[in-house]
């Protein structure tokens, strides 16, 4: 578990979910109170601006169907500030927001990874395939003697 506390939210992940928290007046006066919980399958990427000598820095998570706030070179830094999606970071806090950034590079490296898990096919009841059949038989798909046939297979006669 990793925290990371900035000028304008936290961020706290677990290995699986990143939650963006906003506590005090500035951060819940620009975004707004609440939290914001994403896992990590639905990142897309995660921008990355560190904090120089008088210029917080700002970590950013993208991901499909977000509406990012942009703006230029300059005026990246205030953007970010009310961007919902976005924490806001000072130099001094820079080493929580890297640990962090590496550890979410290396939850998105395996996650791309893992093989895509197929889902698997619930076996249905006996009673439930009869039900299916049934049904068949009364819209005309199958006949009374596929439908009696297919009975017989299923209850092992």
């Amino acid at each position: 578990m990793i925290d990371a506390v900035g000028k304008t939210g936290q961020v706290h992940f677990d290995g699986q979910y990143v939650t963006i928290t906003r506590n005090g007046f500035r951060a819940r006066s620009i975004i707004g109170k609440g939290e914001k919980r994403l896992h990590i399958a639905q990142i897309a990427a995660v921008q990355w601006k560190p904090a120089a000598f008088a210029v917080n820095g700002f970590i950013q998570f993208t991901f499909p169907g977000a509406r990012e706030l942009k703006g230029s070179m300059r005026r990246q830094g205030n953007a970010a500030i009310r961007d919902e999606n976005c924490v806001v970071f000072s130099r001094a806090q820079q080493p929580s927001f890297e640990r962090l950034r590496e550890a979410l590079d290396d939850a998105m490296a395996r996650q791309h990874a893992a093989p895509h898990a197929v889902p698997a096919q619930v076996p249905l009841s006996v009673a439930d395939e009869l039900a299916k059949l049934g049904a068949l038989v009364q819209q005309g798909i199958i006949s009374p003697q596929d439908f009696e046939a297919a009975k017989a297979r299923l209850l092992g006669y």
